[in-house]
């Protein structure tokens, strides 16, 4: 077993890994970023190294600079996570070949075969695993887009073959969108994936999203760990997700899991990895193949009892499994909700700030998987995870219900987040019958119930969607010896002192006591949260419309067209690609 692992992540996937390795007996190495100084994985770990500023290009994606510290602090393992180089499979090679250290995932060419989309639907097929209709070689050339359409019929789906979570994906619904498809997916490809090739499938209209976990070692056992259903999905990125699936009946679910073997045992993969299905009809289709640990491989773990994570690890380390597939049993049910600092009501905005509250909920059934506490800033440079809360149940009937109770608990203050969301979806009678797709949410979900929700159940006094303090705050109050919690809409009032105000906190002193927040001018079109200019889609002198998208800005893992609130002509635009911008700058004036 190894003495030392490199753990290349941060949050709570760095903090997972670690604790694995911690019950081994095996130490520990963090990186950190600039902006991670404080971060919750650093204090975890053994002994941590800085890699960077905070740009994750320059720092968590630095492959030199990771390697450098693996071999300064002598660690003989590198754990990748997931997100950032966990599929890279160029930065696997440089890891395989650097002396005295082990990479804990798949073999690089295992990766390369299976995290190139095209390449893994050949596999496939090879395997005899059914798949989507579509391209096996990558497609760069508009026309050839618009004959594939014609071919399997609109809407057809652009896809990055470096992709995954929706990022470099376009939905293509006539001929007259094509260019614009190609061009957005093959930007997004080179901007998060460092890859603008792209290719081409039918798309699925109202699919189930259905992933099976798999581990495999280097004795040639390979094993599934069951199903999870994925589907409640927005703009294409997982919320819940839970196991097994209410949607699989016993022949789909062995049948799902057998092709799921087979494929990973055709491509020589080894460790651990989840294969990725559509289901619809009754019928299944291969999407493609996660060449790492998933964000919910924990709903997979509190159903089989299996630690997948230590698996890995010993996996790398040369063992074999220890267990058959007729051993892996699922008891019970498990669902993983994603805690965001996002607010729901501004179509899921991040919303960066303070932990100024932060009580998550404990007891039976109950799992919380976070690197944060009380008082820490979530700050706008990765994405948005503030924890993943997982509760399990004897049935999904059970998990449910304990689920309204954790979430109940679960009590933010100081930034927007995905609570009342959740919250939401545990009355709705789609959800809880299991009857949903991965279009349920994007077509059907209702914003005035959703705003509704986060009124009810959000904080008291957060950084609204748009980065500006919500005029709220909470107070408790007794009456007759019962406590109220309170929520005052306009701020507490306070008391002056000598009639003067509060030079620190502008409270007092009556009207106009406060200070005067910075205004923008109508003719400036602003950043509503820092983040990364991906491209800039105007220039001086052009005509633009109201709704008309001006530049595409990078934030928190997610692309955010930013349009004009109104009609004008392009003044200037003091912004280019690769530009990073703080919330409030000014992005595209208009005359």
């Amino acid at each position: 077993m190894f003495e030392k692992v490199l753990v290349a992540n941060r949050g709570e996937i760095a903090v997972r890994v670690m604790a694995a390795c911690e019950e081994l007996g095996i130490g520990t190495v963090a990186v950190y970023s600039d902006a991670d100084r404080d971060a919750g994985h650093v204090e975890y770990a053994d002994e941590a190294y800085n890699v960077g500023p905070a740009p994750a290009s320059e720092s968590y994606l630095d492959q030199e600079a990771i390697v450098d510290v693996a071999e300064r602090a002598g660690a003989d393992a590198i754990h990748p996570g997931y997100g950032f180089l966990a599929e890279n499979a160029a930065f696997a090679r440089r890891v395989e070949a650097t002396d005295g250290i082990t990479w804990v995932g798949p073999p690089s060419d295992a990766m390369g075969t299976l995290g190139e989309k095209t390449n893994a639907r050949t596999v496939m097929q090879a395997a005899g695993v059914p798949v989507v209709p579509g391209t096996t070689e990558p497609v760069d050339d508009a026309d050839e887009v618009r004959a594939l359409g014609e071919e399997y019929g609109y809407p057809i789906a652009i896809k990055a073959e470096g992709g995954g979570g929706g990022r470099g994906m376009k939905i293509v619904r006539s001929e007259a969108e094509v260019d614009d498809a190609l061009e957005s997916a093959q930007r997004e490809g080179e901007a998060y994936f460092g890859n603008d090739s792209v290719y081409v499938e039918k798309y699925l209209e109202s699919p189930k999203h259905i992933e099976v976990q798999v581990l495999a070692d280097q004795h040639g056992n390979v094993r599934h760990l069951g199903e999870r259903d994925c589907s409640l999905q927005r703009r294409h990125q997982k919320v819940i997700e839970e196991a097994p699936s209410p949607a699989l009946d016993a022949e789909l679910r062995d049948a799902i899991g057998e092709a799921a073997r087979q494929g990973v045992r055709e491509a020589g993969y080894t460790n651990a990895g989840t294969v990725e299905f559509l289901v619809e009809n009754g019928e299944f289709y291969f999407m493609e193949v996660n060449t790492r640990i998933q964000v919910e491989h924990t709903v997979s773990e509190e159903v089989t009892g299996i630690d997948i994570v230590r698996w890995q690890l010993r996996v790398a380390a040369g063992e074999a499994l220890a267990f058959d597939q007729d051993d892996v049993e699922i008891d019970g049910h498990a669902v993983e909700y994603r805690i965001n600092a996002e607010n729901p009501a501004a179509d899921f905005a991040p919303t960066p700030g303070q932990l100024t509250t932060y009580r998550p909920p404990a007891s039976i059934g109950v799992r919380l998987d976070h690197a944060v506490a009380q008082g820490d800033e979530i700050g706008g440079d990765y994405d948005s995870m503030i924890a993943k809360l997982v509760v399990s149940g004897d049935d999904r009937d059970h998990c449910l219900e304990r689920s309204k109770r954790a979430l109940e608990h679960f009590a933010v203050e100081g930034v927007h987040t995905t609570i009342p969301f959740h919250r939401l979806l545990l009355d709705d009678e789609t959800f809880v019958a299991g009857e949903h797709t991965t279009t349920y949410l994007d077509r059907e979900l209702d914003d005035d119930a959703l705003e509704a929700a986060v009124d009810r159940w959000g904080p008291a006094e957060a950084t609204a969607g748009d980065g500006t303090q919500a005029e709220t705050a909470a107070v408790t109050v007794e009456v007759d010896g019962r406590r109220f919690d309170v929520v005052i809409e306009d701020g507490v009032p306070q008391a002056a002192a000598g009639g003067g105000g509060d030079a620190e906190t502008g409270s007092g002193g009556g009207a106009g006591a406060n200070a005067t927040p910075e205004v923008t001018t109508a003719d400036a079109i602003t950043a509503e949260m820092q983040g990364t200019i991906l491209s800039v889609a105007v220039e001086p002198g052009d005509e633009v419309a109201a709704g008309d998208v001006v530049c595409v800005l990078e934030a928190m893992k997610m692309e955010n067209d930013v349009v004009a609130a109104g009609g004008g002509t392009v003044e200037s635009v003091p912004v280019s690609d690769g530009d990073s911008v703080d919330m409030g700058d000014t992005l595209v004036t208009l005359e």
